[in-house]
Formats: C-alpha cells, structure tokens, sequence
C-alpha cells in the first residue's frame, strides 16, 4: 500500500448533484426548480415566519397590552423581612448595599420597602422608595426611612 494508491471505500464517496449544465444532463431548463413562482426565481429566500400566503400567526393573533418605557421596577421588601434581616443577621443599618452584600439583591437593583407584616426591631432604612405604611411603620419603632 502506498500513498498514490489509497482510495476511499466503496459507497463512500457520492458524486455531486451538477445542477443547470445544460438538457443533456438531465437538470437543465428549469434547473430543478419547478415552473415559476418565487421560488423558481433567482434571489428568492424563505422569510422568517413565512407560511405560503397564509396570514402568519402573529398576524392573526390580536395586540393586547402595553410596556410603558418610563416603568421602573423596584425589588420589593415588606417590613416584616426587614425585621427577619435585622435579627439573622444583626444588622441595625439596611441599604442597597448591605442587601447586596448579603446577596438579598443584586448591584444595581432599585429597592422600595412595603408596610406588609410587622417590624419588631429598631431599623435605620436607606431605600429608593417607601409606602406610606411601610415608613410609618419604621418610624413607630424609633427608626428612619431616608430615601436615596
């Protein structure tokens, strides 16, 4: 065996569809691509969500709803986490940043403390929003609710 004498095994190779040389081999004229239509012609290409002339569906699907682009999206924290977060982990002073190092929340998050459940411990709060609930409830207990 050498190297001018290797060939692949039989069945291996397969010879190419030679498409558009010509009537003689059998796949000139229209070139295996039928008798007009888009797809016969040149520059043709399947468009995203094409179904043959039949309305797409997402054409046949109403509109519903509205994304405001001014929304802002606050994680939210009730009064009675706080208390859990101040006695887990003895903290007296809760912001952003203590949230995320705790890893309650992540960097950039904006937060607004809500006036669910009860607060039992003294907590000085540093937030991006507050209910009305929620800053009473902190000032009851002798603590404040500063907002950024």
């Amino acid at each position: 065996m050498e190297l001018h004498t290797l060939k692949p095994a039989k069945g291996a190779v397969k010879n190419r569809k030679r498409i558009a040389r010509g009537q003689g081999s059998g796949r000139g004229g229209t070139a295996t691509r039928g008798h007009k239509g888009a797809k016969s012609r040149s520059g043709w290409s399947k468009k995203r969500n094409f179904e043959g002339g039949q309305m797409p569906l997402q054409m046949r699907l109403p509109k519903r709803g509205f994304k405001s682009p001014n929304r802002i999206a606050y994680i939210a924290l009730n009064v009675s986490r706080l208390s859990e977060i101040s006695e887990k982990y003895g903290v007296s002073e809760i912001s952003p940043e203590v949230l995320y190092k705790l890893g309650i929340t992540k960097k950039n998050d904006l937060v607004k403390i809500l006036g669910n459940g009860d607060l039992t411990a003294k907590v000085n709060v540093k937030a991006h929003a507050f209910s009305a609930s929620a800053e009473e409830k902190i000032k009851a207990q002798g603590g404040t609710a500063d907002k950024l």
